[in-house]
C-alpha cells in the first residue's frame, strides 16, 4: 500500500528539489546535472575487498546527489527512481561499452525483506528497472535479471566498518534457481545505489562466480565471451574511492 500512493503523491503534490531545496520542482536543473554521469568513473574501496569487480560510479556520494538518493531510498520518493536511473545507465555505458555482444543483464544487490517492508520498495531493482529503460533508449538491449536473494539474516551496515561488513555478508548471498537461464548469453553487471566499502557488490560477485553465471569466472579468473568479465556499476562513491578525479559537475 504504501508504496503506491507515496509515488502518486510525488506525481500530483508541489514538491521541491530532493537535492537542493529549490521550490516546486522534483529535481533542479543543477542537481539533475550532478547526476548526470560526466563524473562517471572507476571507483575502487580501500581497502578493496577480495574478489571485488571493476566499479563504475557515476557521480560523487555528497552533497545533492546524496541527498536525492537518501530521499528515494528512506523517504520513498519514488518519482527519483528516474533521474537515479539515467544516473546509473551512465555508469554503465562506462563499464559496457554498447557496441559490444549480447544483451547487458543488470544484476541488482537485493534488499533485505524488512528493509523492503519498512521502506514500502527495494531500491537498487527499481533504480535498476529505471537504468535499464535508458539504455534501451539509448539502443543499448538492457534487462534487470534480480537473480541474487539472501539465504541468510545479515545484520545493519550502517554502523559497521569495512571488515565488519564483510565478515556480516559473507555467504550471505545467492542465486536463485533459474538465475543460469535468465542471465544467459548476457554481459553481467551488478548494480547498487552507492558503494562504500565494497563488500556488499564483492559478496554479489562471489555468488555470481559461485553459480557459474560469468564464463571463466568460477574461481575469479577473468573470462571471456558475452558474458566473460563480471562488472559492477552504482549511482555513487565516495570522492576518495575514485581512481582519478572527478571532472568539477554543477551542484
Amino acid at each position: 500500500m504504501r508504496g503506491w500512493w507515496q509515488e502518486l503523491a510525488g506525481l500530483v503534490l508541489p514538491v521541491d528539489c530532493a537535492g537542493c531545496g529549490a521550490v516546486r520542482v522534483l529535481v533542479c536543473d543543477d542537481c539533475r546535472g550532478a547526476l548526470g554521469g560526466a563524473a562517471a568513473g572507476p571507483v575502487r574501496p580501500s581497502p578493496r575487498p577480495e574478489g571485488l569487480p571493476v566499479v563504475r560510479a557515476a557521480a560523487v556520494y555528497e552533497g545533492a546527489v546524496r541527498a536525492v538518493l537518501l530521499a528515494h531510498k528512506e523517504r520513498g520518493a519514488l518519482p527519483l527512481a528516474r533521474v537515479l536511473g539515467g544516473a546509473l545507465a551512465a555508469a554503465v555505458l562506462t563499464a559496457v561499452p554498447g557496441s559490444g555482444p549480447g544483451e547487458v543483464a543488470l544484476v541488482p544487490v537485493p534488499s533485505a525483506r524488512r528493509q523492503v517492508r519498512a521502506r514500502g520498495h527495494d531500491p537498487a531493482r527499481r533504480i535498476a528497472l529505471a537504468a535499464a529503460g535508458r539504455l534501451r533508449r539509448a539502443g543499448v538491449p538492457a534487462r534487470v535479471a534480480p537473480v541474487l536473494g539472501l539465504r541468510r539474516a545479515v545484520a545493519d551496515q550502517t554502523e559497521l566498518g569495512a571488515r565488519q561488513r564483510r565478515e556480516n555478508l559473507a555467504g550471505a548471498l545467492a542465486v536463485r534457481r533459474d538465475g543460469v537461464r535468465l542471465t544467459r548469453g548476457a554481459r553481467i553487471v551488478l548494480v547498487d545505489d552507492v558503494v562504500t566499502t565494497g563488500a556488499t557488490l564483492a559478496e554479489a560477485a562471489r555468488a555470481v562466480r559461485a553459480a557459474g553465471l560469468v564464463a571463466g569466472e568460477a574461481h575469479g579468473a577473468p573470462g571471456a565471451g558475452p558474458g566473460g568479465v563480471l562488472r559492477a556499476a552504482v549511482v555513487a562513491a565516495p570522492a576518495d574511492s575514485f581512481v582519478r578525479a572527478p571532472r568539477a559537475v554543477a551542484r
